[in-house]
């Protein structure tokens, strides 16, 4: 098998999964050159009677019962067989020409490990003015139309894909697989309605860290559906207190963590300070960035104490 593409899921909107499966059936490789992997990550809306998977000659359902993205995607890893493997999110709608192009990337760059481009929004309602200043957070972007390529120098490259439509070169895989199933992880990642992350990132810098290159090629497209409630205010706060907690245990974890340690007591006093010099009260975008900081703040106080 060419091709793997791997679709991690834990109780997915059933129209939206539709979609992104429509976009696979469409796409320009052949069926029989990629198979097909869902992983049911303890789903309880029994999504696999609403999906009509006939059309692919290689296309199956397995379920994780270890809570946890991460731990659904190993699983993944572990079940495909595909010399190259897609990572899609179960909102993502890929380009018709994304496995065929991945294909031909990685042929042409043969020290190229782990490949992305450009996700794009697909608003199921009209977003707010001020939505685009959270576009990184949605897994949303465009690095513009030329490629961009990166290799391993002690931080985190611009470069790097994003974890949706990320494809990777299997053999440029094994250390982060190794060290997941050995339990010499430490990121947290999306587990249940949680809003962790940080696994896509830990994956990269495992690949870079491997002598792999990794690159933006904006040939590589693919939608990302965006529902009204990760438009909400709330969310993207949660969100983005989340992600950057994780952000500083990632970079901790890797040895390139550029900022000092705090205590629980600064961190407080670091957040109230936040609240005026972010002047959180005034407006929604405010807010959010303010919740950003705070996640930062937490993520510098849960620090080990050296």
């Amino acid at each position: 098998m060419q091709l793997s593409v791997i679709i991690p899921t834990y109780n997915p909107d059933a129209a939206r999964l539709q979609q992104t499966l429509l976009a696979l059936k469409n796409q320009s490789l052949p069926a029989d050159e990629w198979e097909l992997v869902i992983i049911d990550n303890n789903s309880t809306n029994n999504f696999e009677q609403q999906i009509n998977l006939s059309w692919h000659p290689a296309a199956k359902i397995i379920r994780e019962t270890k809570q946890g993205l991460t731990y659904a995607r190993l699983k993944g890893f572990n079940e495909s067989t595909g010399d190259i493997i897609v990572m899609a999110d179960d909102d993502n709608i890929l380009d018709s020409a994304y496995f065929e192009k991945a294909s031909n990337i990685f042929g042409q760059n043969p020290k190229m490990g782990a490949i992305g481009g450009k996700s794009v929004p697909l608003f199921e309602t009209t977003p707010p003015k001020w939505l685009g200043e959270f576009y990184g957070s949605l897994a949303l972007r465009d690095l513009g139309d030329e490629p961009i390529t990166a290799t391993w120098n002690n931080e985190y490259p611009n470069a790097a894909p994003i974890g949706a439509g990320m494809a990777i070169r299997r053999e440029a895989i094994t250390s982060y697989i190794k060290k997941i199933t050995f339990g010499k992880n430490s990121i947290s990642d999306r587990t249940g309605n949680s809003l962790s992350s940080g696994g896509d990132n830990d994956m990269v810098l495992e690949i870079l860290k491997s002598s792999w290159q990794v690159g933006y090629f904006p040939e590589l497209m693919l939608q990302h559906i965006i529902p009204a409630q990760r438009m909400e205010a709330d969310y993207l706060a949660r969100l983005l207190s989340s992600t950057n907690k994780s952000w500083i245990q990632l970079l901790q974890n890797h040895d390139i963590n550029p900022w000092q340690q705090v205590t629980k007591t600064g961190a407080l006093l670091r957040k109230t300070k936040a609240w005026f010099s972010y002047k959180a009260w005034k407006s929604k975008p405010d807010y959010i960035k303010w919740q950003g900081a705070c996640g930062t703040f937490d993520g510098l106080a849960s620090l080990p104490h050296k």
